[in-house]
């Protein structure tokens, strides 16, 4: 008999799944620390940066976070449904 932990098996779907989660989890995390980085761009100086500068720099981050988010949950959307499908459950349109 054996006293060790025995191993736990994840499926490599459910396992690629849980992290493109965890990854969809984070992207907010990741936006605001994106969104803070001009609070540490110079105020004075020769080396200032212009306000228009900052407003591009903050519009680029957000659009680039859309289209992350996008590209994420239809990844995570077509991920679910091979799931289902190997589990032979029939397509069912998602509820929130």
């Amino acid at each position: 008999m054996s006293t060790g932990r025995s191993m736990i098996f994840l499926e490599r779907q459910t396992y690629r799944r849980r992290r493109l989660i965890d990854w969809i989890r984070m992207l907010p995390i990741i936006g605001l620390i994106l969104w803070l980085v001009p609070l540490l761009w110079p105020v004075d100086g020769s080396g200032q940066v212009s306000t228009s500068d900052a407003v591009v720099y903050l519009f680029a981050v957000w659009f680039v976070l859309v289209v992350i988010k996008a590209i994420s949950s239809t990844a995570l959307a077509r991920a679910r449904r091979a799931e289902d499908a190997e589990r032979g459950k029939p397509d069912q349109p998602e509820q929130n």
